[in-house]
């Protein structure tokens, strides 16, 4: 089992696929890594050897932030707009799109699924009028 920045990648698919399964690697980072650590791109982790899940491991973890690295500096980047009180960081403490999205009509997912039109409530009258 190929085990990458502390994830189990997927030992059937290609390793152009099967590294993004880590976080923080896209398909254009994927590639990239490829092409630097000499590796064919059409293999699949099955077929790859031990020498070669040991380039890609050590170019993973000494060029780039991945998985819980990255994670803690997004975290930390949130939690200075928070301290500075800018306008993002508003946004983050009310749970509200932070990029400029509009919140009249959508957005239902990040407040919550409020529903506030005149009819959504409503039960059917018995009888028509």
């Amino acid at each position: 089992m190929a085990r990458i920045a502390g994830v189990n990648i997927p030992l059937d698919k290609k390793i152009e696929v099967a590294l993004t399964y880590i976080y923080g690697i896209g398909q254009s980072l994927s590639k990239e890594i490829i092409t630097k650590a000499d590796v064919d791109p059409e293999k699949k982790v099955k077929e790859l050897s031990e020498p070669e899940i040991n380039d890609l491991r050590k170019s993973i973890e000494s060029n780039y932030k991945v998985e819980g690295e990255l994670r803690r500096v997004i975290l930390l980047n949130i939690k200075r707009l928070k301290e500075i009180n800018c306008y993002r960081g508003g946004r983050h403490v009310k749970g509200l799109p932070s990029r400029g999205q509009r919140t009249k009509t959508n957005s239902r997912t990040v407040r919550g699924n409020v529903r506030k039109t005149a009819g959504s409530g409503r039960k059917q009258s018995a009888q028509k009028t």
